[in-house]
């Protein structure tokens, strides 16, 4: 047997083997496998709209327009541009949020349109998070289409701001917005086995040394903001940290200078950091920042001046989190995928939406949306459509043993 089966209390198998004798349960997931095409079709046009990191907008007008069509209610787009909407219990349930998010890591005026080639589809976003997009709609469409009325709310749309220096500000908004969530399900590109339940957080610095700069050979003497720049960055590579929690952190880009024969008058880098512990990744960034800054002592002391300057401007800051395998989400989501004849993998800790609730306590986890995928994040990232069912069935199966449905089953989740 797996063991991350042994995670999973009697109680909890029941619940979902009852799901999975529910008459109107097992025409969703039938819908759910019936769908698998039209889903991939409207995955390729929301992918085709451009949607970088800030400039969401358009995306975000037309998934709105998309909730409304699958009978969401009180659906709106906030001021940072989450857009959400709302499918009603019959009352007294946990209230628990699905969503994936509108943005890519493509910058404006990339290619976006999709090639299919061999039974893949070529296209920038597609997987991530094409996927997750298209798997909230057609469990939305599910849902209409079955009829099962479950017990709590589920709110379903989607987040700005998750890729890169969008530092997850959609989902830190709309917790910051709504105190009464009980429980999250962010949906990303994977298998339907796969299921991550531990947060990596990370802070990011952008750190730019200047000082007056001039000719190599006439104001030799004067301090070097590359070369101060090479200090820290020797010094950085050189820190020890542990494997157990994971912390780690990288010199991702550096830029500066003007020309061979200059000294260079600023230089700057990016610098990330990263842990599942809290606590080693404010050491950690202690210790970077501390050397970021006698970095620039020790280049002013090597030419017997003060001119040179150190500037770090945080850009970057995803809180770490960890929650136990016990946790009543976790064990919903490896019954679910159990019960479809899946092996479920707890997956190692990962940065995604889920990393803000499961700061705060609240239970949380990213959930593969199905299909095969490749290339994230370039030019040649793809999807393959095949069997991807199974991930939004297993979706499907999570949220309903969460919220509970009429005359079947309890909601698992509890409300605060």
């Amino acid at each position: 047997m797996n063991k991350s089966l042994d995670f999973v209390t009697k109680q909890t198998r029941e619940v979902f083997d009852r799901l999975l004798q529910d008459t109107k349960v097992k025409a969703a997931l039938t819908f759910l496998e019936l769908d698998n095409d039209y889903t991939t079709n409207e995955q390729i046009t929301i992918t085709e709209i451009s949607a970088p990191t800030f400039q969401e907008q358009e995306r975000g007008e037309d998934y709105k327009k998309r909730l409304l069509e699958y009978g969401l209610k009180d659906v709106e787009i906030d001021n940072q541009g989450n857009v959400f909407g709302v499918r009603y219990g019959s009352g007294n349930g946990p209230r628990l949020v699905v969503c994936a998010h509108l943005d890519t890591v493509f910058p404006e005026g990339t290619d976006v349109k999709a090639k299919v080639k061999d039974g893949k589809i070529y296209a920038p976003g597609i997987a991530d998070d094409g996927r997750g997009l298209s798997a909230v709609l057609t469990l939305l469409r599910a849902f209409e289409n079955s009829g099962v009325q479950t017990i709590g709310d589920i709110f379903f749309g989607a987040t700005v701001g998750e890729e890169g220096l969008g530092d997850l500000y959609g989902v830190k908004a709309l917790f910051e917005n709504n105190q009464d969530i009980d429980g999250f399900i962010s949906i990303e590109p994977g298998s339907p086995e796969r299921i991550t339940y531990l947060a990596t957080g990370s802070r990011r610095y952008h750190v730019t040394y200047s000082g007056p700069g001039g000719h190599s050979f006439g104001d030799f003497g004067k301090p070097s903001a590359i070369h101060a720049l090479g200090r820290a960055i020797a010094e950085i590579s050189n820190i020890q940290t542990p494997n157990d929690p994971k912390t780690t952190f990288t010199v991702g880009t550096i830029q500066g200078g003007t020309s061979v024969n200059t000294i260079s008058a600023s230089a700057e880098m990016l610098i990330d950091m990263r842990s599942v512990s809290s606590e080693y990744l404010v050491k950690l960034e202690e210790q970077v920042l501390e050397i970021v800054r006698t970095a620039a002592n020790e280049e002013n002391s090597r030419w017997n001046t003060n001119e040179l300057k150190v500037e770090g401007r945080l850009v970057g800051d995803r809180p770490a989190g960890s929650q136990s395998r016990d946790n009543i989400i976790v064990q919903a989501s490896l019954a679910a995928a159990s019960v479809l004849g899946f092996e479920p993998i707890l997956d190692e800790p990962s940065s995604t939406d889920s990393n803000v609730p499961i700061a705060l306590g609240i239970p949380a986890v990213t959930l593969g949306g199905g299909g095969g995928y490749g290339g994230c994040h370039t030019l040649d990232e793809f999807y393959d459509p095949t069997d991807a069912f199974y991930g939004v069935q297993k979706i499907f199966l999570t949220i309903l043993g969460l919220v509970g449905v009429e005359q079947v089953s309890q909601p698992l989740l509890k409300r605060k």
